[in-house]
């Protein structure tokens, strides 16, 4: 049996690059779990009641926000917007509303605008009325906005 030495020549240039790629790498591998880690500040518990921030007797309606309900006409997405405040709706529209979509489709946007108008006024989908001209296309349109509020209501 004979023992023989064997010699290992590190060069420093190695060793740096080594240290700066294992580095990186667990810095890639930190940054990943903090980013794919649910945050525990994001879903407060749900039985938790939230007062009212300010002074107000009236409790809020829908959490203020920006909410959309996608509806497919002829094969494209047409997208109801709903923007709330916590008391209101302030805004409603149609996003995506191709020029195809409209021609195809030429009462929705006279419906759309009927409806929008009698909901900024009454602020409530219950005592809407539409022509009989375009009934099917103001229940789509209606159920469109009432799926968006859904998503607002607290």
């Amino acid at each position: 049996m004979s023992a023989r030495t064997k010699i290992v020549v590190l060069h420093m240039k190695e060793l740096i690059y080594t240290g700066i790629f294992a580095a990186l790498g667990i810095l890639l591998i930190i940054l990943f779990v903090m980013m794919f880690l649910p945050d525990k500040k994001e879903n407060p518990p749900k039985d938790e009641t939230v007062a009212p921030t300010s002074g107000s007797a009236e409790a809020s309606l829908y959490i203020p926000g920006i909410y959309t309900t996608e509806l497919i006409l002829g094969g494209e997405a047409v997208e109801v917007e709903v923007v709330v405040n916590q008391s209101e709706i302030t805004s409603i529209r149609l996003v995506n509303l191709s020029e195809s979509i409209a021609t195809m489709y030429p009462l929705l946007e006279p419906a759309f605008d009927s409806i929008c108008t009698q909901l900024y006024e009454t602020q409530s989908l219950n005592d809407i009325t539409y022509s009989a001209d375009s009934k099917y296309t103001s229940l789509v349109l209606m159920e469109a906005i009432r799926n968006s509020l859904e998503k607002a209501s607290n």
